[in-house]
């Protein structure tokens, strides 16, 4: 029986052969790429700011308070007030977001119920306002 001999060389030929095929596909296409620009929006470009949200605080005895700008005094108002005073924001800007803020011992069932009645007067921007830890 003959032994078979170990090869231990590795034939490169093949391999340079597809690289210097590969080297003339870049060069050829190459040229042909063109290139594009992008026309991205600028910051000076906004029409305007995005509005302040309005405020309906929930506080701990369930009684409702509106605020329309973030400097205002809070207004006391009934259930059936604050969605005519929402609705009258959403008039102006349907796009007006409203916040919700409770008192921290407020149940949770109330403000999710401030958050219903929203949801059924067609406010499409609806938040929960939080406060950060001191």
């Amino acid at each position: 029986m003959r032994q078979r001999r170990l090869m231990n060389e590795i034939n490169v030929v093949p391999y340079i052969d597809v690289m210097l095929v590969l080297l003339v596909i870049f060069m050829v296409t190459a040229p042909l790429i063109q290139v594009s620009t992008v026309d991205v929006p600028s910051v000076g470009k906004a029409s305007q700011a995005p509005a302040e949200p309005v405020q309906v605080i929930v506080r701990a005895d369930r009684t409702l308070a509106f605020r329309a700008t973030p400097n205002a005094a809070p207004r006391d108002v009934s259930r059936d007030e604050l969605l005519r005073l929402v609705a009258e924001a959403q008039r102006k800007d349907p796009q007006q977001a409203v916040v919700v803020a409770g008192d921290k011992s407020v149940r949770y069932e109330a403000i999710m119920q401030v958050m219903d009645d929203l949801q059924k007067q067609q406010v499409a921007r609806v938040g929960l306002l939080v406060q950060l830890g001191q």
